[in-house]
């Protein structure tokens, strides 16, 4: 995991176990890594663990030692976190009556670069006009949060991140509530992100129908077992289901 050069795997997971209670073990011996450049999506049925791996990543839960790495550094003392964009889903901020409007809730996200207690300033508004352009939504700068969809919500989310030029996005459950339409033009936004920007993405989520042709690769999670799918496998999936390696686990990652 040490001396990892700028080709290499970003992040790292290295025989990852985890669980909330003794008796129950969510994730079981996991190891995967990531690419910079990559787009990574996650799938898997709900409670199959997807959102506790990427609480994991993140730090937000302890992972155990030497399990997790983020740019080579164990995640329990890695601290360069605007590298990384954390995107979750927007159902935590629709139906309540949120009284900040579009531009203040993404400058709250800039306090490592405005400071605490602290005013911004006019090169902190335009940030913020830059990253809702970005994500198609400049028209919203003014409008009050509680006001959105939930595909708007989405991409203000996204901007939220983008406004720290974050180099790796992750994001929960991202088209969760939105129709078909307007999950397809988020995929689109992601894909831009992806190619244009050049920015790794790791995306979890149930819905592979609609997603697999975005994915550069594709692990399925399921009764704590992590694999990818091959090309083969993900021609299965889509139609069926396939196996882990175990032969008993079968994978219902579908719509």
């Amino acid at each position: 995991m040490k001396g990892m050069t700028a080709s290499e795997d970003v992040i790292q997971v290295n025989r990852l176990t985890f669980s909330y209670r003794a008796e129950t073990t969510l994730l079981s011996n996991i190891t995967f890594s990531i690419a910079r450049g990559d787009f990574v999506g996650i799938i898997g049925s709900n409670g199959s663990g997807k959102s506790t791996l990427l609480k994991l990543l993140l730090g937000q839960l302890p992972a155990p030692p030497e399990t997790v790495f983020l740019y080579g550094e164990d995640v329990r003392t890695f601290h360069r976190w605007s590298k990384i964009g954390y995107v979750p889903q927007s159902h935590h901020y629709l139906g309540v009556a949120f009284p900040a409007t579009v531009e203040e809730m993404i400058l709250g996200n800039m306090f490592s670069q405005i400071g605490l207690f602290r005013f911004p300033h006019r090169q902190h508004r335009v940030q913020v006009e830059r990253a809702l352009a970005q994500v198609g939504m400049e028209d919203s700068l003014h409008a009050r949060i509680g006001t959105l969809s939930g595909g708007q919500m989405q991409r203000v989310l996204i901007a939220r991140v983008l406004v720290n030029d974050p180099e790796i996005l992750l994001l929960d459950e991202p088209t969760n509530g939105m129709d078909a339409e307007s999950a397809r033009s988020f995929y689109g936004l992601l894909q831009s992100l992806h190619a244009e920007q050049k920015r790794t993405l790791l995306m979890v989520t149930h819905d592979l129908q609609r997603t697999a042709e975005y994915f550069q690769r594709i692990f399925c999670l399921e009764e704590g077992s992590l694999v990818e799918l091959t090309p083969s496998q993900l021609e299965h999936e889509l139609a069926h289901r396939h196996r882990h390696p175990d032969g008993k686990t079968l994978c219902p990652c579908q719509p």
